[in-house]
This record gives structure tokens, sequence and C-alpha cells, in this order.
């Protein structure tokens, strides 16, 4: 049997509470661990994502990020996460870079804050009706802002803006509903926000598994994309949001939004290490 090193990190963790935030168990040394394996150790931990180190020739470090149920080619808190875990086994220090499935990322540190850089957005327009998009949602049709659309910065989900926070609180999508929307890797997948100050957010993002509805704490792939939905409105850049998400999990988040001048979206929040350990397989 050979032992396999793992560290379990919280991202995007809320004004230093260390059982906030979205967890991730990071594997630091995943060589001799085969895609099975690795799927295998995902469900065993049954934590949203969980990712596996391996060597790189074109980045700090290649990493690969799986689900219980399936292997994703980017995800925002995990980039964060494993990024931290780099930077304490000495691979790269305050910057730098990840190579993920969808591209190399950059990823940079102040501290335990970190920031990622998003690929450009590309978008499209959703073919279901607000009211088709506000039922699925468990809403009313007046709940659910000006254009919904899907958009792409690492991983294409659907953007949907609500017309407050009483509506993002009272959203309860319907899972057989749900399940109809169709992103461009086949998942189902809705990020719903909505304004509650100039430059704070409210979010919830949800996604079906089997006759359920799941809601994760605390999503940086769904706050990328959102830069990029706030382009496609034609916002003008530079503009930042500091986004509350988890509320509603019992797993309270903040994530920071920023886009610059040159229109690259960085997101970013603070990683904090919960535990380490190993297993034997």
């Amino acid at each position: 049997m050979s032992a396999y090193a793992y560290r379990l990190v919280n991202v995007f963790t809320q004004e230093g509470g260390r059982l906030t935030g979205n967890p991730l168990c990071v594997f630091e040394d995943a060589a001799g661990l085969d895609s099975a394996a690795m799927q295998a150790l995902a469900l065993q931990f049954n934590l949203s994502e969980t990712t596996f180190l391996l060597p790189s020739t074109r980045a700090s470090a290649r990493v690969r990020i799986f689900t219980p149920a399936y292997e994703m080619s980017f995800a925002g808190h995990p980039t964060l996460g494993t990024a931290h875990v780099c930077r304490t086994l000495g691979i790269g220090g305050n910057e730098l870079t990840l190579e993920m499935q969808a591209g190399i990322i950059p990823v940079r540190a102040n501290g335990n804050h970190w920031t990622l850089e998003a690929q450009p957005p590309t978008r499209r327009e959703l073919s279901e009706s607000r009211a088709q998009v506000a039922t699925m949602l468990g809403l009313q049709a007046h709940d659910v802002g000006e254009r919904p659309l899907w958009v792409k910065a690492g991983r294409e989900q659907l953007i949907v803006p609500l017309v407050s926070e009483d509506a993002v609180r009272r959203a309860a999508p319907r899972a057989e509903l749900l399940a109809q929307l169709a992103s461009e890797d086949g998942t189902s997948m809705a990020y719903v926000f909505a304004q509650s100050a100039p430059a704070r957010l409210l979010a919830r993002f949800f996604f079906p598994k089997g006759p359920a509805v799941l809601e994760d704490p605390a999503t940086g792939s769904a706050t990328a994309n959102l830069g990029g939905w706030w382009l496609a409105m034609g916002r003008a850049p530079p503009f930042h949001f500091q986004i509350a998400q988890g509320e509603q999990t019992g797993r309270p988040s903040t994530l920071y939004l920023d886009v610059d001048a040159e229109r690259r979206i960085l997101v970013s929040g603070e990683v904090l290490e919960l535990g380490r350990g190993s297993l034997e397989l």
C-alpha cells in the first residue's frame, strides 16, 4: 500500500471563521493515482470538489478537479484552495500558475487572500423565457431581472439576475425543471443574484443531483461568469463587488469580484487550512 497526504482547506471564508466558506480536500502528490482512484477518493470525501496535484511542464503544477460524480475542467474555490496548498508545499510562492483542463490559470496571494484571473468570457442567449426560468427557480416572472445569460469564463453556467434580495432568498428550484437546462458540457446549474448595495450582492448557486437540488456555499467559477455577465450588460470597467453566498447552507461565505480596466475578471477570497492527514491505498 502507498500513503497519500491530503489537506483540508476552507475557501472564501467569512471574517476569519474557520468553519465558514467552501471546504476542499487537496491531495499533495497524486502521481501514483489513476483517474478511477481520483474519482473514488472524491466520492470518499464527498465534498463538492477534491483536487489532485501533479507535475506540470507548463505551469507551477497541474491540477485535476473531481466532484463525487465527475471530473471538472475548472472551478473557482478549488483553484484558490489548491494554490494555497501549493505555496505551503513550496510549489511557487505568492504568484503561481495552475494547469487545468480549461487552461493555465494565474493565481496570486496577499497573505491568505488569494486571487485568480479567469479566462476571457464568452456568452450565449437563453432559449427559455423569463417566465420559464422563474418557474424553474420556484419564483414569479416579475422576480427575474433583465437578460439571464449562459456565460463561460472557465466553465459555462446560467447567470440569472433577480430583482431583490428577497427573491434570492425565496428561490426554491424544482429539480425536474432545472435538469432541463443544459450547459455546453451537459450539466444543469443556475446562479442567482441581486444587488443589495452599490458594491454588494447576495447570491446563491443551485444544481440538481438525482431528484434533489443542491446548493453550493461559495462558487468562484460562477462569480467569474458574473463578471462576464456584467460586461455583456455594458457595465464599464473597472468595477468591484463583495458577494455574500452560503447564507442558506449554514456556510456563510464572502467572495470578491473585480473587473479591471483591461476587462480582466478577477475572483478572490480568504483561504484557511483546517487540517491535514494521509490515507493508504
